[in-house]
């Protein structure tokens, strides 16, 4: 007789708001160490329906670590060796995209990486052999698909394209930056996608972004940038984020592990 083979949690990387998920049931938390240090946060274990899930709370619990000092790599291991396989990315960013303003959800499909001096491989030290991989596509094109599926059941407006600009932060950019990347074709602002979603990459994860507008860019509006701006757009938008990842989660589940990291 065969076995049901093990059903994997999914992650999401984001907020600690985000154990406000209707119908979750927390089951645990535990703190975890790793061959690249700790990750920002304990693990928060719980299940939605018959879905495990694991929380990660990206910038810490309470929030205190800036984008360019996060600790990815523990983060998206801690995540792997937990058994999670499929990967949901939480992102606050800011609006570039005439389309795309506060409080609008966006599943992008494409990334610009802009940082620089983050640790950003698992691939360095004394390595047996140089690993190339492929990023093409940087986004899980079965975890994008369920993620708009779920937005669309639940009638929820959103942008099911976009490309996302990681900048270092902390500080946000200037008009003439946000000009730049938007000749260079990004349609989002955002501190944390990168290096988090080449990491899981190459760990042979599915990883989705799900982007919630908080602020139009530098120079997109008539105003400078406030936290006041900010707050109320994640206040309005935060409901529909949590609607559609409840919506997901059992399809994300269903998902079978890339043959890298089965």
């Amino acid at each position: 007789m065969s076995s049901r083979p093990a059903q994997h949690p999914v992650g999401i990387i984001g907020g600690t708001g985000l154990t406000t998920l209707s119908g979750l049931e927390i089951t645990g938390e535990r703190s975890v160490d790793t061959d690249w240090g700790q990750p920002s946060a304990p693990l928060v274990e719980g299940r939605l329906g018959d879905q495990p899930v694991i929380f990660l709370a990206r910038h810490g619990n309470p929030h205190r670590i800036p984008p360019h000092q996060v600790n990815y790599r523990a983060n998206l291991r801690a995540l792997y060796d937990a058994g999670v396989r499929t990967v949901v990315g939480v992102n606050a960013v800011g609006g570039i995209h005439q389309d795309m303003g506060p409080a609008h959800v966006v599943v992008p499909d494409q990334i610009i990486d802009y940082t620089w001096g983050r640790p950003s491989t698992f691939f360095e030290g004394e390595l047996e052999h140089v690993t190339h991989i492929d990023f093409t596509w940087p986004y899980d094109a079965d975890a994008r698909r369920i993620l708009i599926e779920a937005a669309a059941s639940r009638k929820t407006t959103i942008s099911d394209f976009g490309v996302y600009g990681a900048t270092q932060g902390p500080r946000l950019e200037t008009a003439a930056e946000i000009r730049r990347m938007e000749r260079d074709g990004c349609d989002l602002v955002g501190m944390t996608g990168m290096p988090e979603a080449v990491l899981a990459a190459e760990l042979g994860m599915r990883y989705a972004c799900l982007g919630l507008v908080v602020n139009w860019a530098a120079g997109k509006s008539d105003h400078i940038i406030t936290m006041e701006e900010i707050e109320a757009a994640i206040d309005q938008g935060m409901s529909s984020v949590k609607g559609m990842l409840e919506a997901s989660m059992a399809g994300l589940g269903q998902l079978t592990p890339t043959p890298q990291s089965a």
